[in-house]
C-alpha cells in the first residue's frame, strides 16, 4: 500500500506540476521570441520555476492520491480483509501517515530552501535578460525595446558585428529624454554591460519648458544600453527572501505596512508542510472510519473533497486578513495543525480506548 501511494504521488505531482508549468511558461514565450533567445534560455528560465510549482500542489496530491488508493482498496473489499485479519485502524492508516509524513518533510525542505533559492535564481535571471542580455541579440529591421525605457533599432547587422542604421530612443532620464540617429556602430563589452559606439550621426532632445529641439551632431559616441538600474537595486520580492528577511525585515527598505505582509509569508512556510499531513490524515478518516457498505459510499469521499476545499479557501482568507491585522497569525497555525489533530483522534480514539478498557479489565481479573 505504501508502494502505490509512493509511486501515486510521484506521477500525479509531477504531472500537474508539468501541465502549470506549460501553462504559466506561456506568459515568457514573448519575451523570448521578442528578445531573440534561445529555447535554452527560455528552458532555463522556466524550469526555475517548478519548485515552486511542487510546494503548492503538494499538500494537495497527498490528499488526493492518499483517498484514491484507500477508496480504491476499500471498493475491492482489500481494506475488509485487513479488517478481518486483524489489522487494526492504526495500521491500516500507518502507510498513508508515512506518505504523509514524507510529503511534509519534503514541504519544509521545499518552503525553506530551495523555493526561495530557485525563485531568487529566476528572478535575477529574468532581470538580467530584460536589461542585460537583449541588448546582445539586436534584430534586423525590428524595434528591440531593450527595457521600459530604452529601445534600439538597427536596419542592417554584418557578419562582421557592425550596425548600420541606428535610431535609439532613450528616456532614461524624463527630464532629457532623447532620439539618437548613427549611420553605424559597434557593439562593445565594458565591465558586463553592453554598450554600443556610434559614428556619424546626431542627438535630438526636446526642451519641455521651452519646446525648443537641440540637436547635437557627432563623429563618435558610446551608450551605455543598460536600463540604468543595477543588480543591486532590484527589490526584493517576498517569495526570495529567507525566513530571517521575513521576520526581522530591513526597516529602511521596508514600510511599516508591508511588514505583515512578510510575516504571513513566513508563518505560511512553516505551516503549509503540516497541511500536507493534515489534508492525508482527511482522506484516511472518510475511508477508514465508518460502517462498510456493500454498494461503495460517495457520500465520504465528496465529504473529504468539500472539507478540503474549505480548509484551503479559509487558509486563503486567514492570510489575507492576518496580512492586515497580525494578531490573527496564530490562527494560520491552527488552521493547518488542528484539523490533521482532530482526524487522528477520530481514527484512533477507538482502539485507544478498547485498549485501555481491555487493560482495565486485565487488571481487575488479576486482583
Amino acid at each position: 500500500m505504501l508502494r502505490q501511494l509512493v509511486f501515486a504521488l510521484i506521477a500525479t505531482t509531477g504531472g500537474l506540476a508539468a501541465l502549470i508549468w506549460l501553462t504559466q511558461s506561456l506568459r515568457f514565450v514573448s519575451l523570448v521570441v521578442g528578445r531573440g533567445l534561445s529555447l535554452r534560455v527560455f528552458l532555463e528560465l522556466t524550469s526555475l520555476m517548478v519548485p515552486s510549482f511542487v510546494a503548492v500542489i503538494l499538500p494537495i496530491t497527498t490528499f488526493i492520491v492518499t483517498l484514491f488508493i484507500s477508496q480504491r482498496m476499500a471498493g475491492d473489499r482489500e481494506l475488509t480483509v485487513m479488517r478481518a485479519a486483524g489489522l487494526s485502524p492504526f495500521a491500516l492508516a500507518r502507510p498513508g501517515m508515512l506518505c504523509a509524513t514524507a510529503s511534509m518533510l519534503l514541504t519544509f525542505l521545499l518552503n525553506l530552501w530551495i523555493v526561495p533559492t530557485s525563485y531568487h535564481d529566476f528572478r535575477q535571471y529574468e532581470f538580467q535578460i530584460r536589461n542585460k542580455m537583449a541588448a546582445f541579440l539586436l534584430q534586423e529591421g525590428v524595434f528591440t525595446k531593450v527595457s521600459d525605457v530604452l529601445t534600439v533599432y538597427i536596419r542592417q547587422r554584418e557578419h562582421s558585428g557592425a550596425l548600420r542604421g541606428i535610431m535609439i530612443e532613450d528616456d532614461r532620464d524624463p527630464r532629457n529624454r532623447a532620439t539618437i540617429f548613427a549611420e553605424r556602430g559597434t557593439m562593445l563589452i565594458v565591465n558586463d554591460q553592453p554598450r554600443v559606439v556610434l559614428y556619424d550621426g546626431s542627438r535630438q532632445e526636446i526642451d519641455h519648458s521651452t519646446g525648443r529641439l537641440t540637436l547635437l551632431q557627432f563623429t563618435r559616441n558610446t551608450v551605455d544600453l543598460t536600463s540604468g538600474k543595477s543588480e543591486h537595486e532590484r527589490s526584493l520580492d517576498a517569495a526570495e527572501m529567507s525566513l530571517k528577511q521575513l521576520f526581522s525585515p530591513d526597516p529602511t527598505q521596508v514600510s511599516a505596512r508591508d511588514r505583515g505582509k512578510l510575516a504571513v509569508e513566513g508563518w505560511r512556510r512553516l505551516t503549509t508542510p503540516f497541511t500536507a499531513f493534515s489534508f492525508a490524515m482527511v482522506a484516511l478518516v472518510a475511508i477508514l472510519r465508518g460502517a462498510f457498505s456493500r454498494h461503495g459510499n460517495i457520500l465520504r469521499p465528496l465529504s473529504a473533497v468539500l472539507t478540503i476545499v474549505g480548509l484551503l479557501a479559509l487558509n486563503l482568507l486567514l492570510q489575507n486578513l492576518a496580512g492586515r491585522n497580525m494578531a490573527l497569525i496564530p490562527l494560520i497555525v491552527v488552521e493547518s495543525i488542528l484539523p490533521g489533530l482532530i482526524c487522528a483522534v477520530l481514527l484512533f480514539w477507538p482502539e485507544i480506548r478498547a485498549a485501555r478498557e481491555n487493560r482495565a479489565i486485565e487488571l481487575w481479573r488479576r486482583n
